[in-house]
């Protein structure tokens, strides 16, 4: 009888727990997918950085978005952030290209870190400046912002 009452229980426990597993496991985000959504954001960035489009960089931003930029106080909110991107927008030189590379990324569909590195060239192609920075990121109503992002330039080259 006992032996009965075992193989019962087991019997009934083999499909509990495979309904158990399956519950617990979770999809992995599609990090490829994401990579590439980040890239194209970054390229956008890029591209209004280059075109000195101060409104367009901002929007990257959320508004509660707090960004820590090399040799300069933490700037907190969308507003301090514009005024930062205005003055830096005026220092840069006419024909200087930026571009940014992810170097790393992870996190999930909803929230990423970023990795990356920026460099800069003048009209000849020659690197004014290079640099790395970390962004996270998070999709809100469906587009990627920046909530948080911290930056410096590499040393110079003597």
């Amino acid at each position: 009888m006992r032996k009965t009452n075992f193989v019962t229980t087991l019997a009934l426990c083999i499909p509990l727990l495979a309904v158990c597993q399956q519950k617990t496991e979770t999809k992995s985000p599609d990090m490829a997918k994401i990579k590439a959504e980040i890239k194209a954001v970054e390229d956008a960035w890029a591209a209004a950085s280059n075109a000195k489009d101060v409104a367009t960089i901002v929007g990257f931003y959320a508004d509660d978005a707090i960004s820590m930029i090399d040799d300069k106080p933490m700037l907190v909110g969308k507003a301090a952030i514009q005024k930062e991107v205005e003055e830096e927008m005026a220092r840069h030189k006419d024909k200087a290209t930026v571009v940014f590379e992810t170097l790393d990324l992870y996190g999930d569909e909803n929230r990423v870190t970023e990795v990356g590195k920026t460099t800069v060239t003048d009209s000849t192609q020659k690197v004014i400046y290079s640099g790395k920075y970390m962004a996270v990121w998070e999709k809100r109503n469906g587009k990627w912002l920046t909530i948080r992002d911290m930056s410096n330039d590499d040393a110079k080259e003597k």
